[in-house]
């Protein structure tokens, strides 16, 4: 899976992108129809302190894009619990996929 990152109003980290890596390649592992990630980090400002570092992947497969985004107080956090809402979206698509075959 090919991967692209792109930071909005943040440094680039490249401690941040071997975090995403690590956590991108479960889904890379299991469902080899998933052909590439777009992951965007933003700041925005917000009155929450458990708020605010936005991570959003969107991942290229077979039908429509998967997307997820979430804001958390930091952007592991955030970008741990996308990970784990794309990998629900990919076991949905995966069924689908199968159905269809």
């Amino acid at each position: 899976m090919q991967i692209q990152f792109n930071y909005q109003h943040v440094s680039g980290s490249t401690e941040l992108e071997n975090f995403t890596k690590e956590k991108l390649q479960v889904i890379a592992d299991r469902y080899s129809w998933v052909t590439r990630a777009d992951v965007f980090y933003r700041v925005e400002n917000t009155e929450s302190k458990e708020s605010g570092m936005i991570a959003e992947i969107r991942l290229s497969a077979p039908g429509p894009r998967l997307f997820a985004e979430e804001s958390q107080s930091n952007f592991n956090d955030a970008v741990s619990k996308v990970v784990n809402q794309l990998k629900t979206q990919c076991e949905k698509r995966k069924s689908e996929l199968i159905d269809h075959a």
